[in-house]
């Protein structure tokens, strides 16, 4: 259990802090500029454990559940923000001009899109960091490793061939191989290989024939993981350049994920929840401090991500609203904002539960418990 606790909990505990911290210090500094008097800034749910209140009456706290965190500002009826509190009546008209509520749709909106603003800003400065330390990192089309019965192993494809060409066309880095295998997926194609001083050619099918039926069965995968990355080294400038592409692309790519899960294009099953990105802080750890700063910076940017999702509860769902607030120019009435947020709770809840399953499922949860016994 110890050593679970250190290599799994710790890790995942202090990267999950140091990511909330960003994204709530985001709405937190928008709130205050515009004039928004923040009662509480949690670490955490649940009771508090340790805090203080700072010249502003702003509760600083530490709480007991570390698995997000928020900022509560005078008026809130929840850490959520999304609605007036029914004392805010009582309270008088000075301070009224001090909740979140009295200030116009736009300011709203900003405080709103200050955190996930902050974990883009922080994942971008986290990337720069490293290509200016490190460099580009980039996958030479090499194979590191042959999956034993897969399409390339049963082809003799080994460890330390090159793949030079595919279908003719030059292969530039293991992203670019990738790419050319997903867009013949169910064809046949022709591989170039260099391996030492020899140039090999191998035909290949991207599907599997069943002989009995006379079906082919589409493949998308060749069965070969990457050899070790290059890095080229970058100045500043570029270095900033390199890690806003590289931000921009992973937030593509987890939007078209996200978008395969829902029209049924990829299983539900690679979903993942805590105990995933749980793993993934541990593995992190074990690679020294690059890793742990890129697996950050990754969170990061799907931590901002998702919150700019237009799902109430979430900030996006907030920017939603007071959009429409502000086109129609009339605030949605108490009632329907109850209802709105309820839909946006029971979407948010429904889809960490199932993440959360296929954790169980993937981490094989249930069969520990029952050992244990």
């Amino acid at each position: 259990m110890i050593a679970w606790i250190i290599s799994y909990l710790i890790p995942f505990i202090v990267i999950l802090t140091v990511l909330v911290f960003v994204h709530e210090l985001g709405h937190f500094t928008i709130a205050r500029r515009n004039g928004v008097k923040v009662t509480v800034f949690s670490i955490g749910f649940g009771p508090e454990i340790f805090g203080w209140t700072d010249k502003h009456e702003t509760r600083w706290r530490f709480s007991l559940i570390p698995l997000g965190g928020y900022v509560k500002m005078l008026g809130d009826a929840d850490v959520s923000s999304g609605r007036a509190d029914a004392s805010i009546e009582t309270l008088s008209d000075g301070e009224k001009q001090h909740t979140l509520h009295a200030k116009t749709p736009w300011q709203r909106i900003a405080v709103a899109i200050a955190g996930p603003a902050s974990n883009y800003i922080f994942a971008i400065l986290v990337l720069a960091f490293l290509i200016i330390f490190k460099g580009v990192p980039s996958l030479p089309a090499t194979v590191g490793k042959a999956e034993p019965g897969m399409i390339a192993a049963e082809a003799g494809i080994m460890a330390g061939d090159k793949i030079a060409k595919i279908n003719d066309i030059e292969i530039k880095d293991f992203d670019h191989l990738r790419k050319l295998i997903k867009e013949n997926v169910g064809k046949d194609i022709s591989i170039v290989i260099n391996r030492q001083n020899e140039t090999i050619t191998k035909n290949l099918s991207l599907y599997q024939f069943d002989s009995a039926t006379g079906t082919k069965t589409p493949v998308a995968k060749l069965g070969i993981a990457p050899g070790e990355p290059t890095y080229e080294p970058q100045n500043p400038f570029s270095a900033i350049m390199h890690a806003v592409s590289i931000t921009w692309n992973l937030s593509v790519d987890t939007l078209k994920a996200l978008g395969s899960l829902i029209m049924g294009e990829k299983g539900s099953g690679e979903l993942g929840g805590i105990l995933s990105i749980g793993d993934m802080a541990a593995q992190s750890t074990k690679s020294g401090m690059a890793t742990i700063l890129w697996f950050m910076a990754i969170l990061s940017i799907n931590l901002g991500l998702i919150n700019l999702l237009p799902i109430p509860v979430l900030d996006g769902g907030h920017i939603l609203l007071c959009a429409i607030e502000g086109v129609r120019g009339k605030v949605i009435s108490q009632k329907m904002q109850e209802y709105i947020f309820l839909a946006g709770f029971l979407i948010v809840a429904g889809t960490m539960l199932f993440a959360t399953w296929n954790d169980l499922m993937r981490y094989k949860v249930f069969q520990v418990i029952i050992n244990w016994f």
